[in-house]
């Protein structure tokens, strides 16, 4: 699964990943970003995720664009057991890209182009 992450450079997007729990037992996860932009991500909430049995969690993840190239990087969750029962290991593939450039500011100058 892929979450896509686009937005105008220098801003903050923040997407929200449903994680079900069809099972009668509680789930627990750790999540970890990893990759070359790992650094770039973050877990506003923190780490870890507990879904209650036959219902869903949620887990915040937050990107600040700050440059034009596009960025990757890889979420993972990773069971904790809770009352001897595992879950799935899960991953997403987190992609960035500029959809926008919107100045700051501007700066008008005036100047000769050429003296002698």
């Amino acid at each position: 699964n892929t979450i896509e992450f686009n937005g105008t450079l220098h801003t903050t997007v923040v997407k929200q990943v449903r994680l079900k729990n069809p099972s009668t037992n509680t789930l627990s996860y750790n999540a970890f970003l990893l990759g070359r932009d790992a650094d770039d991500f973050s877990l506003p909430k923190g780490n870890n995720v507990t879904i209650p049995p036959m219902k869903q969690g949620f887990l915040n993840v937050e990107f600040t664009i700050r440059f034009l190239h596009p960025a990757e990087a890889v979420l993972i969750l990773i069971s904790n057991k809770v009352a001897g029962i595992d879950g799935a290991t899960l991953t997403f593939s987190l992609k960035c890209e500029v959809k926008n450039i919107v100045p700051l500011g501007m700066i008008r100058y005036k100047s000769p182009c050429y003296e002698l």
